[in-house]
């Protein structure tokens, strides 16, 4: 391995309720980006996408990174980490700065000072700042600006989304993978890095919401004209229905989990009558034999519960009739049959399944919605890499955090 290769290497992090995920890229020729390792491990430290056991998230960030790196046949030292959980907020803010320069030409220092404004809300000392992401910009009256550098102006206004979250659940993230061997770069709100692998810009212009459905959370993000206009994270996943499954057939969880896999149906009316599966019992008693449609009538209504809570989010902000391109449905419990039919049942929208897209080398292997969080936070990486400027992308927490987060990490290696 060289040391330049290594320095290029870009590596996603995916920490999530069931599985820890890790996707190893580097820049490709073309400007693109290749795959190079994948690795994935079971996940038992977290419960609804938040650390509840240090030692357990460990482990499995060491397995998945291991795998990946053994894939590869590099070693690598830093990492994009993906967070989600219900402590998160999203909200949107606006910012406004005089023009500073002689000429009265916007530089991207004005970008900057008004982004820097809009961020400048109360939030209170349990949480930070996560993200601060440039929506649309006002020069004087003129709105509807992508690209407000030199253009000329007296006034600057930035209209930004802001996502927040709880200090300590964002410092669990750093400090389990700093305790596995690696740094932080950057972490990333997960629905955000999602959205960089399965949509395309078509899309976000239209107007379109992502739902990724994982183990223990489902993130949602909206799109319109290009920007980000709307986050959330449902305490709601993959989990439950497994739950309802175990609880429903009195089958032990394990069994649920296979049974939900492999002949798992969101909508009844997909599943042919006469169809029967095997049920293991519980406490060695015999297998029963039962009709697929008793576990689709098990899984549909807490998957439509999961859209229904998605919509009335949505309308919540008022953001009911912004998707006018429609729904896409990524994360691993959209593989399972009927999903995206019963989201146009219950959206009144179009609706296809995202998966990963625009990467090449290992490009074949990661082409599944359960990859979307991972390959998506090794392009919000390269997109990072590549363009620092201001307001042009992605802001992270303030110089102060980033000084805490690592001083935390450091303390936490030592003792």
């Amino acid at each position: 391995m060289t040391r330049n290769r290594a320095k290029d290497l870009i590596v996603g992090l995916d920490v999530g309720t069931t599985k820890v995920c890790a996707v190893i890229a580097e820049p490709g020729p073309g400007g693109g980006l290749d795959v190079i390792g994948v690795g994935s491990a079971a996940s038992r430290g977290l419960r609804k996408g938040v650390v509840v056991n240090i030692d357990f998230t460990v482990e499995a960030i060491k397995q998945a990174i291991a795998e990946a790196e053994q894939m590869a046949g590099v070693e690598v030292s830093a990492v994009y980490a993906g967070v989600a959980g219900g402590h998160i907020r999203g909200l949107n803010s606006r910012g406004v700065v005089a023009v500073s320069g002689r000429e009265r030409e916007v530089t991207a220092a004005d970008v900057e000072r008004a982004v820097e404004a809009a961020r400048a809300i109360n939030v209170p000392q349990d949480r930070e700042i996560i993200h601060v992401l440039p929506q649309t910009f006002v020069v004087d009256d003129q709105d509807g600006v992508r690209e407000p550098v030199g253009m000329s102006g007296v006034r600057l206004e930035v209209e930004a989304h802001i996502v927040t979250g709880a200090v300590t659940s964002v410092q669990n993230v750093i400090r389990s993978v700093n305790r596995a061997g690696l740094t932080v770069q950057d972490v990333v709100l997960e629905p955000l890095a999602s959205a960089e692998a399965v949509l395309f810009l078509d899309e976000k212009e239209l107007g379109v919401v992502l739902i990724d459905i994982g183990g223990g959370t489902t993130d949602v993000a909206l799109f319109r004209d290009g920007a980000i206009w709307h986050t959330a994270i449902l305490p709601l996943g993959g989990d439950h229905i497994t739950n309802d499954i175990a609880v429903g057939l009195r089958t032990p969880a394990a069994d649920a989990e296979d049974l939900k896999r492999r002949y798992g149906c969101a909508l009844t009316a997909l599943v042919p009558a006469e169809e029967t599966i095997d049920v293991p019992s519980v406490g060695g008693r015999k297998p029963r034999q039962l009709s697929r449609q008793i576990l689709s009538e098990i899984i549909q209504p807490r998957v439509e519960e999961i859209f229904t809570l998605v919509a009335r989010e949505l309308a919540k902000g008022g953001f009911q009739d912004a998707a006018t391109a429609g729904v896409v449905v990524t994360g691993g419990t959209s593989i399972m049959e009927g999903v995206p039919e019963l989201a146009e049942a219950v959206f009144d929208l179009p609706v296809r399944r995202g998966v990963p897209d625009g990467v090449g080398g290992l490009g074949d292997v990661v082409k599944s919605p359960v990859y979307a969080t991972g390959v998506g936070l090794v392009m919000y990486g390269a997109r990072r890499h590549a363009a620092p400027s201001p307001g042009s992308n992605v802001t992270g927490g303030n110089p102060i955090m980033r000084l805490v987060r690592w001083l935390a990490g450091w303390l936490g290696e030592i003792f």
